[in-house]
Formats: C-alpha cells, structure tokens, sequence
C-alpha cells in the first residue's frame, strides 16, 4: 500500500505490517483513505479528531446554507380592498425575508367562466410588489384555481446576514436603556458589602419580599410625630440603650417590685361586687322543677313519688 504521513508526507509503498508497527510507534489510526487506487492510499491520523473536524465543516456548511422555503397566499376574485392589502402585507413580509411566494386565485361556480378576473388580480399584486420581487412563474390555470410564483430580487443568506445585526443591535438598546434607568448590567462589579441576590442568608436575616408580622412596621414606612429614627443624633446625656451600664447599676427589669401601701386602720376593705341578680323561670321544664323544689320544700308528696314505710 502507499502510506501518507500524518502531516502528509510521502512515506512511499510499504507492507501492511510495516504501516501497522509505524501507526503505534506514532500512537495513531492507519486509516484507508483510498481504497479504489492501485495500490491502495492508506493515511497516519487521529481518526477520532478527523471526525469531530469533519462533524465542525459540516455543521457550518449547513449553518451557512439557505433553505429556499415556498409560501403560499390564496385570493379570492371578490376580495375586499381591506383584505386585499392585508394579503400585501404578507407578501411584501415574506419577500422581505428571501422567501418565495406562491399566489393561488380561487375560484367558485360563475366565477371560473371569467379567469380574466383572476389573472388581472394577479397582475395587480405584482405591480405592487414588483420592488421587492419578479414574477418566476407566470399565472396559469390549474383546474379551479389559477397560480403564480413571485420570487424575491435577494438571496434568503443575504436577508439574514441584514436581521442579524439588527438583533445585535436592538439588544445593546434594551441594555442601555436598563442602565439609564439605573438597572445594573449582569456583568457589572459589585461593590464591597453588597451582596448578590443568589447568595445564601445567615440565620435570623429575613429576606426583604418575606411577609411582615402583624404589628411590625416596615423600614421605609413614614413614622409618628414625636417618634425618633434609630440612627437619629441623641441629645446631650441620653445614653443608647445598647451601650454599656455602669458598675452597680440595675437594669429596670432586675429592680425589685414596690411595697404594697398599708391600708389606714379602720377603714373597711373594698366591697365585694353584688352577685348577678337571677334569671327568671321560664320554659315548662323550668316550671315543673321549680314546682318540685317548692313541694319538697314544704313537705307536700307529688303524684308518683313513694311513701316511705314508718
């Protein structure tokens, strides 16, 4: 076989034991590039790195390759103006984007005995678009319906290569736009203390969207009159009530209770409040037991009660 070196020096015609021992002194793939040739062409190379080189040359061939796509636009004879330039519109759209456009006229019952209606219609739409295309396909009957092809002045490579930066451009706006507003960009350094909204809070800090309990005032809400802000300046004298206390003082909570104020001698102790006055009998239950109590009060006997023998 005739071996080609790894940089694509000529090795010369060598045995295949020969390439083999040379492609593991060299720690590569003897690869047949040529099979067809007399004598064959066999190659020294990294296989897996040709092929991920060859999957690359593919992918931007194809990335750089415009697909010719066919839209399609149906009319009517009777169209409305209104629709007929909404129908425009598209079709100036799609040109626009390197697009073809396939016009299709159609027709019913009366209307296919006056095709002239149709292919002036068509003839129309491309006088009107005539500055982003040319007529491909000249109209022609097909059964009920009567077609055209309108082909764009511009290739679709050359129509996205212009969008590209127009999207580039547009982003960069909004960018600048939320700075001005005083939105900082993502990328933007923070300064020293401020920290990134991901980052994790230490124990006891809340997060500023947490909801508030029920008494606890926000830090932006406006405060009473007479009320003093935490870092408000203290007047002369007033000590903060973090700031450390002297030797031998006590705090409120640690000074013991007042003695109770002794009670003169012969005056009466305060009144017992009256007990509530009680409810009135009502109910025939409620009369019945209040007849019971009244009877056994006086020692009358009640129907049904025993008499006990004595």
């Amino acid at each position: 076989m005739r071996l080609v070196g790894p940089a694509g020096e000529q090795v010369g015609i060598v045995s295949i034991d020969d390439a083999l021992r040379l492609a593991q002194e060299a720690d590569l793939d003897l690869v047949e590039v040529a099979p067809t040739a007399r004598p064959p062409v066999c190659k020294l190379m990294d296989y897996g790195k040709f092929k991920y080189e060859s999957a690359l040359k593919a992918r931007e061939s194809r990335k750089n390759q415009a697909q010719t796509v066919i839209k399609e636009i149906k009319l009517r004879p009777k169209i409305d103006p209104h629709d007929y330039g909404t129908k425009r519109g598209h079709v100036e759209r799609f040109l626009k984007a390197g697009d073809k456009v396939k016009v299709t006229i159609m027709f019913r019952g009366r209307e296919q005995s006056r095709p002239e209606l149709g292919f002036r219609l068509l003839q129309r739409l491309a006088g009107d678009v005539e500055e982003l295309g040319f007529v491909e396909a000249q109209p022609k009957q097909d059964g009920r319906n009567m077609t055209m092809v309108i082909g764009p002045h511009r290739r679709k490579s050359d129509a996205k290569a212009e969008r590209a930066p127009q999207g580039e451009r547009s982003q960069g706006e909004r960018s600048h736009s939320a700075r001005s507003q005083g939105e900082r960009p993502p990328a933007a350094p923070r300064s020293q203390g401020e920290r990134s909204p991901a980052a994790p809070r230490s124990q006891g800090e809340r997060s500023p969207d947490a909801p508030r309990a029920q008494g606890e005032r926000s830090p932006d809400a406006p405060r009473s009159q007479g009320e003093r802000s935490p870092d408000a300046p203290r007047a002369q004298g007033e000590r903060s009530p973090d700031a450390p206390r002297p030797q031998g003082e006590r705090s409120p909570a640690e000074r013991p209770a007042p003695p109770p104020v002794p009670r003169p001698q012969g005056q009466p102790a305060a009144a017992r409040p009256a007990p509530p006055p009680a409810r009135p009998v009502s109910g025939p239950r409620a009369v019945a037991a209040a007849s019971r109590r009244a009877a056994a009060s006086s020692g009358q006997r009640q129907p049904g009660q025993e008499v006990s023998a004595g």
